[in-house]
């Protein structure tokens, strides 16, 4: 554990023994996830976490005029996690739906076409999730885990995404910011991850996590998650086209996707490699070449997923997306 201007950075073991020893003094009942917009990716170096936390605190305090910080825990892009607030000291996250919440910042910008989330990070927030479920006996599901742009941000009532709202936490976030998104995309990996916690643990919620060896994305519609290897077993969730999921193991062309039974058809997951953009601007082609229109740029340092490679080119997307390799470092 890192402590500097009043925060504390951990790795997600460490953060378990501390949730774990915590004395609470209020209830929980809510879960709130946020993502920064701004501090993005762009604006995070693997170095300066406590920077950015201070930056944050600065300006919730001066231009908002709150007694400190938001939010009550920030999770960053290297999968470390911030304490920023006491748990004991309500957020401030979603009016009106406050006193019983906990409010926890993703750092970056998970809009559709902004911040590709790193492997690090999407393990990081699904383990919190889970954790802060087990701790306060709270069911995984969009009742007690929400976005914020579920609610209207004039009067704070819950609309689903249809009153006077942000994108918040990003149009993209595990495949979406609707409520449907979240059921189909960000519960299934939080219930899946809290079935782990509980069969391996010995009397707290910690846990040894499993090594990751590949991501990958789903690419049909609805794809089953099924409790083994094969199509004999039983169902336990579904997940939508376009959500990340992480791989630690892989079976006659089935992967585990959870460091729980969870495992998926690999016909329907098309694997990633993560690298980073070397280049101070690098342009997005519609095709494998540079006669291909442009459609936009990265910078420098700037995460991407790789589906396939053609020579020199490399598809960062889904859809028709291509740099220059060159230009790129895989991890």
């Amino acid at each position: 554990m890192e402590t500097k201007h009043g925060f504390h950075l951990m790795e997600m073991v460490e953060f378990a023994d501390w949730l774990n020893a915590c004395q609470v003094n209020r209830v929980i009942q809510l879960i709130q996830n946020h993502h920064t917009y701004l501090p993005d990716y762009n604006h995070f170096n693997g170095r300066n976490h406590f920077d950015r936390l201070l930056s944050m605190k600065n300006y919730h305090m001066v231009n908002n005029g709150w007694s400190n910080i938001a939010q009550t825990f920030t999770t960053f892009p290297d999968g470390r996690i911030a304490v920023c607030r006491p748990l004991n000291e309500v957020p401030v996250g979603i009016k009106g739906h406050n006193s019983k919440a906990i409010c926890i910042e993703h750092f970056g910008n998970f809009d559709a076409g902004k911040d590709v989330m790193s492997p690090e990070h999407a393990e990081t927030i699904i383990q919190l999730n889970a954790l802060l479920c087990l701790r306060f006996s709270l069911e995984a599901n969009t009742s007690h885990i929400v976005y914020h742009h579920w609610f209207d941000l004039n009067n704070g009532l819950r609309l689903n995404g249809k009153g006077v709202t942000k994108s918040c936490p990003g149009t993209a976030f595990f495949g979406g910011n609707k409520v449907e998104d979240a059921e189909a995309g960000f519960i299934p990996l939080i219930k899946a991850r809290i079935d782990a916690l509980r069969g391996t643990s010995t009397g707290n919620t910690d846990i040894s996590v499993q090594k990751i060896y590949k991501q990958g994305i789903v690419l049909a519609p609805s794809l089953n998650v099924r409790r083994g290897p094969g199509l004999g077993f039983a169902v336990s969730a579904s997940l939508t086209a376009g959500s990340v999921v992480n791989i630690y193991e892989e079976q006659s062309g089935w992967y585990k996707i959870s460091g729980g039974n969870d495992w998926v058809s690999g016909r329907y997951i098309a694997i990633v490699r993560k690298a980073r953009v070397e280049a101070s601007r690098l342009n997005i082609r519609s095709g494998p070449s540079g006669s291909f229109s442009s459609l936009g740029s990265l910078h420098r340092n700037d995460e991407v997923l790789v589906y396939e490679s053609l020579g020199d080119w490399s598809r960062i997307d889904i859809n028709e997306k291509w740099v220059a390799s060159r230009f790129l470092r895989f991890d």
